[in-house]
């Protein structure tokens, strides 16, 4: 049997998503966090990309390690039970398009908390609400994404909002207004075991402090 080390950082959404999916399938792992400011040489070794996360299988004494969690996610399905993609291909497709366009949120919200002016910041919020208004109308009534079906979308996006519970601290910024079907997901998924238990229970506080450290329209809002 396989033995899974998930190598972590306890900010890292692409880290979540992976904890998430092994989480959802029942699969035992250990989680080994490293500080991106100072990485150990044993993790610049493993890292060609210097990233997180990377997934480490340990099996009959080999030990191999593979990065991107897009790829991590698809070797995931590929070898361990409770398939998280739906089994129609065409479904999987667009499965896998609204991951992407998840990364793409990620994207545009580095981009929000790096604003340097109260202008831009308000610019790249307007831009992060037409994102979700475009994810708003894909949703359908159920509980997740695929409806009763809890998959890798909802997987991804857990983490995405999570960002927001900080972001509303430190001002409302309209982001979710008029969407009440991306307002009820973020709360489901927020509820759900494995998406709380992906980050550590300091996880607020570290953004919180992450933020504040960015000469920034957003940091300076925090001071």
């Amino acid at each position: 049997m396989s033995t899974l080390t998930l190598v972590s950082h306890h900010l890292c959404p692409y880290v979540q998503r992976a904890a998430i999916a092994l989480a959802e399938k029942g699969v035992p792992f250990d989680r080994i966090d490293v500080d991106l400011g100072n990485k150990p040489d044993w993790f610049t070794r493993l890292s060609p990309l210097g990233k997180v996360p990377l997934l480490k299988i340990e099996d009959a004494g080999t030990e191999t390690v593979i990065f991107e969690s897009a790829v991590i996610l698809e070797y995931l399905e590929e070898t361990q039970p409770k398939p998280l993609h739906p089994g129609d291909p065409l479904a999987r497709a667009r499965h896998r398009s609204w991951i992407e366009f998840g990364s793409s949120i990620l994207n545009r919200i580095a981009g929000f908390y790096n604003a340097r002016s109260n202008e831009d910041l308000r610019e790249k919020a307007n831009k992060l609400s037409e994102m979700f208004q475009r994810v708003e109308e894909e949703l359908g009534d159920g509980l997740w994404f695929d409806g009763d079906r809890f998959s890798l979308v909802d997987a991804v996006y857990g983490p995405i909002f999570r960002y927001f519970d900080v972001f509303d601290k430190i001002a409302d910024f309209s982001i979710f207004t008029d969407k009440p079907k991306s307002q009820a997901w973020r709360q489901n998924l927020a509820a759900r075991p494995s998406i709380g238990n992906a980050v550590a229970p300091d996880y607020p506080n570290r953004l919180f402090d992450f933020l504040s450290k960015w000469n920034s329209a957003l940091s300076r809002r925090i001071a």
